[in-house]
């Protein structure tokens, strides 16, 4: 992206959502904003997994170095979808007093302040709570970088979307694959190895801090009207419930197959390692993707079809792995991960679904605290179906058919028409 694209990007939309007729002529931004802001979203993406998947590539060392009980062990592990519903509803509010950027900021602070904590706790309490602490930074972080994307870049949400999932994506991989051989390489202890991502966090919050100062000075001088504006009740929105079901289906697939597409190869004669590979495989398949599919959806008035593509990718992956999980592993592995690039279809459809950066803020918020609600049985449903079905075949069965409303509500939630207009707010 070139210098000037950048400086003419970084103009925020108006409050009506139309560049091109704003109420009053918005004071230029300085030329260094665009490309801070890109670094800034960039930075603040590649955090919003590690403080998760590191833990994830640890969790027996940290369990047993902490005396953890069984049922602490898998608070730990639901206490992430479970933090973002709760923190993410906060969002809509702290960013009218606060602004986008500065809830931003304090929520990467908040996730470098929780890895730094959490290497240092000597109880699964503390422990907890220093998890917890990082993971409200995420969740304000999750719902409020699209409306930093609409603010900012009204005319490249596809691209920026797209951006911003590949570092999301590639995030998540590096410190699924990173963790363990970074934790050897110093020493092997394990508290070390969760403490290294503390620093990707910290370097995260350096380039909010002049954006920040920035952001403060446009409020200042923009209208009252805009500042007033609080964008449409989105409870009344179709699409809006749409987008938010949809979301949670694919969050469910996502965590499933985290959780449990490791164990699926094993229990079909996989080896662990192989096994562990092939969900690297499936997670580092959203690294392209994730920056394909946005910019393809933004292109495009119907975003349904993207959505069915990717339901069949998922429908043939769960098939594959009910007949034959180990002959076929690869190309299992490999169909779920482009299933699960439904994550940036979700989330740039959130920024086309909403006029103005207000509706896109609660948009945001309402869709993804519901959906991630939504997601958090699945997990364990499954868990307790393999364990009281003895296989896999009646939890790849209940996958499987998510795949269909998963589908329906995309293409719902695909349809090109905007909150605004549900709710019978005008421009």
């Amino acid at each position: 992206m070139r210098d000037e694209d950048l400086q003419t990007l970084s103009r925020p939309a108006t409050p009506s959502g139309s560049p091109g007729h704003p109420a009053t002529a918005p004071a230029a931004d300085p030329k260094w904003l665009g490309p801070v802001l890109v670094a800034g979203i960039v930075l603040a993406a590649l955090n919003l997994r590690p403080a998760i998947t590191s833990l994830g590539a640890l969790f027996e060392e940290a369990r047993t170095g902490l005396h953890m009980s069984g049922t602490v062990a898998g608070l730990i592990t639901s206490v992430p979808a479970l933090c973002f519903a709760v923190f993410g509803v906060t969002a809509p509010r702290l960013s009218r007093r606060f602004g986008p950027a500065a809830v931003v900021c304090a929520g990467m602070a908040a996730v470098a302040a929780g890895l730094l904590i959490r290497p240092f706790a000597d109880s699964a309490a503390a422990f907890l709570a220093a998890s917890a602490l990082s993971l409200a930074g995420i969740a304000l972080t999750n719902v409020l970088l699209p409306v930093i994307v609409k603010r900012w870049f009204p005319d490249r949400v596809g691209t920026m979307t797209g951006l911003y999932s590949m570092a999301l994506a590639a995030g998540t991989s590096l410190a699924a694959a990173a963790t363990v051989p970074l934790t050897s390489a110093l020493g092997g202890n394990w508290r070390t190895g969760l403490l290294v991502w503390a620093a990707l966090a910290v370097a995260a919050v350096l380039p909010w801090l002049p954006i920040v100062a920035a952001s403060r000075r446009e409020k200042a001088a923009a209208p009252a009207a805009a500042r007033e504006d609080t964008g449409p009740s989105v409870v009344r929105s179709r699409t809006a419930w749409a987008l938010a079901c949809y979301f949670g289906l694919q969050a469910t697939g996502a965590y499933v197959t985290m959780g449990w597409l490791p164990q699926i190869f094993r229990d079909a004669g996989v080896s662990a390692s192989t096994a562990g590979v092939l969900l690297a495989v499936t997670m580092v398949m959203g690294v392209p993707l994730a920056f394909v599919i946005p910019g393809l959806a933004a292109r495009m008035r119907h975003q349904g079809p993207i959505a069915a593509v990717l339901g069949v990718f998922g429908l043939a992956g769960y098939l594959g792995l009910y007949l034959a999980p180990a002959a076929g592993a690869w190309a299992w592995a490999l169909l779920l991960g482009v299933s699960n690039c439904a994550f940036p279809l979700v989330i740039t459809m959130i920024g086309l679904r909403a006029k103005s950066p207000a509706g896109v803020v609660k948009l945001s918020a309402f869709a993804q605290s519901t959906g991630y609600l939504i997601s958090i049985p699945g997990p364990l449903v499954i868990g307790t179906l393999y364990q009281h079905s003895g296989g896999w075949d009646l939890p790849l069965a209940l996958m499987a058919g998510l795949i269909v409303p998963q589908v329906v509500l995309g293409v719902l939630a695909g349809r090109d028409r905007t909150i605004e207009d549900e709710c019978g707010m005008r421009d």
